[in-house]
């Protein structure tokens, strides 16, 4: 993924407002983040902890769509119960995590769907740590991943398919 600046990232969103994109809290250290190893920019809210936000280097379709960023405020579903005692699988990734690693993240659909409250969610790593888990660059509290018979590059592949099926989720009604 290319680095983005914040004026990128804030006019990203299609499922805000333009004033609540303006308004959402940025992840720190922007600039030393390890922008070539990220697939997408995901981040919790520190002041808020039921927020969180994900940037997608591109729309679903990859670049074909223009290659513009596509963000998603992101809210932990009301009503999701973490259970310490087992371990939860990531539905972007497939990473397994042990405890609350794992969080039921809802997006708003963009348009007047979203504006009547109509969401999707997904199990997905509760630090949106996604891009770096696949790649091995942060290990989860179990005590590896899964072992796999696909290459780096395919579970990588696999990963932006899961993240463009949710995406088309959310976009499919906006018009």
């Amino acid at each position: 993924m290319d680095p983005l600046t914040e004026a990128e990232i804030r006019g990203s969103f299609v499922n805000c407002s333009k004033g609540e994109a303006k308004r959402l809290s940025m992840p720190r250290g922007l600039a030393e983040l390890p922008w070539g190893d990220l697939d997408f920019l995901g981040w919790r809210d520190a002041g808020a902890p039921d927020r969180a936000y994900l940037v997608s280097a591109t729309g679903p379709g990859g670049p074909v769509d223009g290659g513009e960023p596509v963000g998603l405020t992101l809210r932990v579903a009301p009503g999701a119960r973490r259970n310490l005692l087992r371990s939860s699988l990531c539905g972007l990734c497939l990473t397994g995590h042990s405890g609350g690693g794992v969080d039921l993240l809802a997006a708003p659909l963009a348009g007047p769907a979203g504006r009547q409250g109509n969401t999707v969610a997904l199990y997905m790593c509760a630090d949106l740590a996604c891009s770096l888990y696949v790649r091995g660059r942060k290990t989860s509290a179990l005590a590896k991943r899964l072992e796999e018979t696909l290459t780096l590059d395919e579970q990588i592949a696999r990963t932006r398919r899961n993240l463009d099926g949710f995406l088309g989720k959310v976009l499919q009604t906006a018009a």
